[in-house]
């Protein structure tokens, strides 16, 4: 895991888009109280924050929390402070992302990275692929409990096989790039 030593974790998650508020969190508690999945988070959304601004990069970063955030917006409608949490858990996923953090409860960021997979290569969504991509990078005999589901899907039309490009791909393309070289990705 790659480390930043020359700057503290709560000033590297602050500089992250999304992660701008987190200075301005006051520990109300609110957005535990307000969060639906908060029961399964290995930290509560206010103890993530804290963990934040205690300088816990890697408790932060190597743990499940930010990734079962549902993005349902209730810490962020509900916050006083304007924190913006659900941006705030977003900003720590990608971070964990760029410094190579696995989280061991979850299987969200191998299903976030074949999302990712399959927008670059047609500039939408393609569901078949994307969930092939998944299933094949975590479990692949997992994918034979969602044969009927599947099925169901394929024959009425809502599952197509074969995935549409996009009009403009190559300036999709192009964008990509460009926020690949702005962002320092590799």
């Amino acid at each position: 895991m790659e480390k930043t030593q020359s700057m503290s974790f709560v000033k590297e998650v602050s500089q992250v888009p999304g992660g701008e508020g987190v200075n301005l969190c006051m520990q109300c508690g609110t957005c535990t109280a307000s969060c639906p999945s908060a029961k399964i988070w290995e930290y509560t959304p206010s103890e993530v924050i804290a963990l934040v601004r205690a300088d816990m990069r890697d408790v932060v970063l190597s743990s499940s929390s930010m990734w079962c955030c549902l993005s349902c917006y209730s810490c962020t409608v509900r916050c006083p402070r304007d924190v913006q949490p659900t941006s705030l858990f977003h900003a720590l996923e990608s971070l964990a992302v760029k410094h190579g953090y696995k989280p061991q409860n979850t299987s969200m960021p191998v299903m976030y990275n074949s999302f990712v997979k399959s927008i670059k290569k047609n500039g939408r969504v393609s569901e078949f692929q994307m969930m092939m991509g998944y299933y094949l990078s975590t479990n692949p005999f997992s994918a034979l409990g969602m044969i009927s589901v599947a099925w169901n899907l394929l024959s009425h039309g809502r599952l197509p096989l074969s995935a549409r490009k996009i009009k403009g791909k190559k300036d999709l393309d192009l964008i990509l790039k460009k926020l690949d070289d702005v962002r320092g990705d590799q």
